[in-house]
């Protein structure tokens, strides 16, 4: 099941995100994550979505729908914190809410979006390898 994440996910998602990197900057303290949380969910062109396998939150993304004049004045989206647990990793759960995401920003009206990530990684080529997973979408009927 995919779904989009709510605030009480949170817990859930700082665990999954020790998955992301295997060193990263500390967190800040508890009450500034949860009001950063707060912002986000208040933000209708930011959205996370999650993936669950045997009731377990396993995979995770980040959609931004940025406002643009060009293309017809339509937004594009943007996809980052991928993530996906490495105990359900190669189970096509990454692909999945992915998927999930790029359904959302096209039913945003974006004329595209990009997948970021800030590095390569072994056995990651199918997501850094856009035609493999996204399109354009150049006209909103496309």
């Amino acid at each position: 099941m995919i779904r989009g994440l709510n605030r009480s996910d949170l817990p859930f998602l700082l665990d999954l995100y020790a998955h992301l990197h295997a060193a990263d900057d500390p967190l800040p303290c508890i009450d500034m994550i949860e009001k950063l949380c707060e912002a986000i969910q208040q933000n209708p062109n930011l959205k996370s979505f999650g993936a669950f396998a045997d009731d377990m939150f396993v995979s995770s993304c980040t959609l931004s729908v940025i406002p643009n004049i060009t293309g017809g004045c339509r937004s594009y989206g943007v996809i980052e914190n991928v993530v996906t647990h490495s105990r359900f990793g190669r189970q096509g759960l990454g692909r999945a809410v992915l998927q999930h995401a790029l359904a959302e920003a096209w039913s945003a009206g974006c004329c595209k979006v990009m997948l970021l990530t800030g590095k390569r990684m072994k056995g990651h080529a199918g997501f850094t390898n856009p035609q493999d997973w996204i399109g354009r979408r150049n006209k909103p009927s496309d």
